[in-house]
């Protein structure tokens, strides 16, 4: 095997796809941009990676996503329980970021039950009435 070269099969075009997504989602411009970061050598800085390096990456990008978003998900529940009052919906056209935000608390929205939800709405000053069946 010859200096530099890679020590097994090319990653996927999937792979690439993928991991070209999870870098641009951690923030990062290209791999290039992700060097130093993620501790790229010089030739996955240039997007070539080994079927091996590109799972193993994969792994980690998407380990670290879902320990950031339980991160937020955290801070956002002490945010809650705390008396900083309710954060404000994000506006049309709102980042991507406040976006997936959004989406988390309509997931954690789904599993209060529904007393405590009009309890609240009510507390908040809203009318609330029970949904009328479709017949």
């Amino acid at each position: 095997m010859a200096f530099g070269q890679p020590s097994g099969p090319a990653a996927t075009a999937r792979q690439l796809r993928d991991l070209t997504a999870l870098i641009e989602g951690a923030g990062h411009v290209d791999f290039k941009d992700a060097r130093g970061p993620l501790g790229l050598n010089q030739r996955q800085a240039g997007g070539r990676f080994t079927q091996d390096e590109a799972s193993e990456l994969i792994a980690r990008l998407q380990a670290d996503a879902e320990a950031e978003e339980q991160k937020q998900q955290q801070k956002e529940q002490e945010q809650s329980d705390g008396t900083d009052g309710p954060e404000e919906a994000p506006a049309l056209g709102a980042p991507p970021r406040a976006a997936s935000r959004t989406q988390s608390l309509a997931r954690q929205l789904q599993r209060v039950p529904e007393e405590l939800l009009v309890d609240e709405l009510r507390r908040r000053g809203w009318s609330v009435a029970p949904p009328t069946p479709n017949n």
